[in-house]
């Protein structure tokens, strides 16, 4: 007789809790000011050796918002906000030596430092924000070099950047 009422009381509690955590679905990001719809990006002053870098991490932190879409890319004049900053550092680090001391392996480290400014207010949603990436290669490694790690280095400081300006405000 227990047997019986298994069946049926096993779906009616799966479908409650199917229903109970996905009753309410959004797909906004959870931003808490609505009203900061379009976002200008300024080209970042490249503080380093390293030519175009600014130009390059600007390009792909536009792209990465364009794709996310919770903000509008477009001209400083139509613009709700703001992300302005500048590309600190590029270093590469020796990170790994073989046993006769020769450098086998590197590591590129960047430095970006970011505001995020509401213009109508001038309220800074973060201001000097430091965001660090990091990329490997190895020299005896065909598939790594120098650009792989950077490209790498910058994804990380992308998505970072990207969590900050759509997810935690």
């Amino acid at each position: 007789m227990v047997r019986r009422y298994v069946l049926p009381l096993f779906l009616v509690g799966s479908l409650f809790w199917a229903l109970s955590g996905c009753g309410v679905y959004s797909a906004s990001s959870g931003r808490v000011d609505e009203n900061i719809k379009r976002v200008y990006v300024e080209y970042l002053e490249n503080m380093t050796p390293e030519p175009n870098l600014g130009v390059d991490i600007t390009d792909i932190i536009i792209r990465a918002i364009q794709v996310d879409n919770t903000l509008q890319v477009v001209d400083e004049g139509d613009a709700d906000s703001v992300i302005s900053g500048k590309v600190m550092r590029y270093h590469l680090k020796e990170v790994f030596a073989k046993e006769n001391l020769t450098v086998n392996e590197y590591q590129v480290q960047i430095a970006v430092v970011l505001d995020f400014n509401v213009r109508s207010t001038g309220e800074a949603l973060f201001r000097k924000k430091r965001f660090t990436g990091t990329g490997n290669y190895v020299l005896d490694d065909p598939q790594t070099d120098e650009n792989t790690a950077r490209k790498e280095a910058v994804e990380e400081i992308v998505r970072d950047i990207l969590a900050q300006v759509v997810e935690d405000w």
